[in-house]
């Protein structure tokens, strides 16, 4: 077991490798000169020339690219954000907890609304309602969450007036979580009724009603159970995906995350801002899918033998 889980750990590091070069030429390759984005258009030629020669974007692709490598794997520095001159680092510790709070209460809030819903439409096959909640799943899954956000802030603040546009404190996570919670709740019933249906159709379930079993035990504790795996699954992968899919909302609600801190970066092109805040995302997404691979192994050793002998 240890040896699998060292060398899926191991499989990790290319995938950062990969990440922070494809970041980095997309990045380098963008038109705009971060000298002058941060200086203005008023800046004289001389202010933009030396500014540029102090972040080094003079000097060639690969000696920048493995110059920010070594850093970050001999010394764990990631470097000053050009546009702040401060430690990327500090930045991101202080602006983490608004996204991981916001991403959490998400997969929370989802969680709970989805998989009930999801676990009722299955057992109880009413055509009619079973099409009404498809069908305003549909319509809440097809809107961007930018979009539903925008309307948010117009009816709600702006129409009803029952909030403020910018809130502070815990108000401020409201309408955020109306726009992140119900689209991801939906694609949680959605999978949660589809899994619960296959379940349900399983011999061990026919032969539990059989025997007499309350309907309720033959749903909650028989189908329900052997569905699991797919939905744990979802909610643990959510919840990466949560961190980085909170970045527009950060943004439309100004709120002072992770979100807004990256939009900034890439509209002024602090690229060392941008590296760091990629590589710190994937690093999360990885982390998460080799926790997912760990459990897998514990809970079925087949796993581990096949991942054992492609090795």
């Amino acid at each position: 077991m240890l040896k699998y889980i060292l060398l899926r750990t191991l499989l990790v590091i290319p995938i950062l490798f990969a990440v922070t070069f494809i970041t980095f030429t997309i990045v380098n390759i963008t038109p705009g000169d971060p000298a002058r984005l941060l200086l203005g258009d008023n800046a004289t030629p001389e202010a933009i020339q030396k500014l540029n020669q102090e972040f080094g974007v003079d000097r060639p692709f690969f000696e920048r690219f493995f110059n920010y490598i070594y850093g970050v794997v001999t010394r764990f520095d990631f470097g000053l954000s050009w546009r702040t001159r401060k430690p990327i680092v500090n930045e991101m510790l202080d602006r983490f907890p608004y996204t991981l709070t916001l991403a959490f209460m998400s997969v929370v809030l989802s969680t709970l609304i989805g998989i009930p819903i999801g676990v009722l439409l299955a057992a109880k096959r009413v055509e009619l309602i079973d099409r009404t909640v498809n069908a305003i799943g549909i319509i809440l899954v097809s809107v961007p969450t930018f979009v539903l956000g925008l309307l948010l802030l117009w009816v709600i603040a702006i129409e009803l007036q029952w909030l403020r546009v910018m809130e502070q404190g815990w108000k401020m996570y409201l309408l955020p979580l109306v726009a992140i919670v119900f689209p991801a709740a939906v694609t949680r019933m959605r999978l949660a009724r589809t899994t619960m249906l296959e379940a349900i159709r399983q011999e061990y379930v026919t032969m539990a009603r059989a025997k007499g079993i309350p309907e309720s035990r033959v749903i909650f504790v028989h189908a329900l159970r052997n569905s699991m795996i797919p939905l744990i699954t979802n909610v643990i992968m959510s919840f990466s995906v949560m961190l980085g899919g909170t970045i527009i909302v950060e943004r439309v609600f100004a709120i002072p995350g992770l979100g807004n801190y990256i939009i900034n970066a890439i509209l002024q092109k602090d690229v060392p801002t941008i590296l760091t805040s990629t590589l710190f995302m994937a690093a999360i997404f990885c982390i998460t899918i080799l926790i997912l691979d760990i459990i897998y192994a514990f809970v079925d050793p087949r796993i581990k033998a096949r991942f054992t002998k492609k090795t």
